[in-house]
């Protein structure tokens, strides 16, 4: 993959990191975005970025093309958590509930951020012949989970997404594809009460869970030429886990 560059957003810790990494031992030259500071792989570009900011987004995009002259793979992987109950009740009151702020903040990072991404990166790999873009799905995006309802419909919207781009962005030799992880031993997973993450393992066929790498491993396949005829699929990386085990 000598000379291909590879966008990889919240690149500065967790999957982005790990994948950035992946993407670099593969022989891109890897950009790196976050809006948190962090260190590219050897040989790339680490720039401060706000996947939630057109003009961030724009900017970005072209410093990145006049410095390496095209852009073969985005890697929307961006994404936060603001878990709460829609309504909790307790005592016969109305005790919490999701707020506005809660819910639109993950759909702006973890929904529109994709969006934004892949629409400002797209005319340059029309330009260039073709690419692909992954987008970072969840287990929950396909099967839903308690005190998520954001997180999920943002991930379910990821989903619906990519299989539009796949039907509208084919003609250009360009492939989307999503990821799905399941619970990955991640800092913002570890974000969840202990409780929770203990039941996930328990419910995982293969009883651990995911690591960073898993998820990366998965990117790096589905961006290769071995992937060729994939797109508008979606790749559960989740060690088996499925709603109700």
């Amino acid at each position: 993959m000598k000379g291909k560059v590879a966008i990889v957003t919240g690149a500065a810790a967790g999957i982005g990191l790990a994948t950035a990494r992946r993407f670099a031992q593969d022989g891109y030259t890897v950009v790196s975005w976050d809006v948190n500071d962090g260190e590219p792989p050897a040989g790339g570009i680490f720039q401060r970025v706000d996947v939630t900011s057109t003009a961030s987004v724009d900017a970005a995009v072209a410093q990145t093309v006049q410095r390496g002259g095209g852009i073969h793979v985005l890697v929307n992987n961006a994404g936060i958590l603001r878990d709460g109950q829609l309504i909790k009740y307790k005592d016969g009151a109305v005790a919490s509930i999701m707020t506005d702020e809660q819910f639109n903040a993950v759909i702006e990072v973890n929904l529109k951020g994709v969006f934004t991404c892949t629409r400002a990166v797209v005319p340059h790999m029309i330009a260039g012949g073709g690419g692909v873009i992954l987008n970072a799905s969840s287990l929950v995006g396909l099967y839903g989970n308690f005190g998520q309802t954001n997180y999920v419909a943002a991930k379910a919207g990821v989903i619906g997404m990519t299989k539009v781009w796949a039907r509208e962005l084919g003609k250009y030799q360009i492939r989307v594809n999503a990821v799905a992880p399941g619970f990955i031993n991640t800092d913002m997973v570890k974000q969840m009460p202990e409780k929770i993450l203990q039941a996930a393992v328990a419910h995982t066929p293969l009883g651990r869970m995911g690591q960073p790498e898993d998820v990366a491993n998965a990117y790096a396949f589905l961006a290769s030429d071995q992937a060729s005829f994939i797109t508008g699929a979606v790749l559960s990386v989740d060690g088996g886990a499925v709603a109700g085990t």
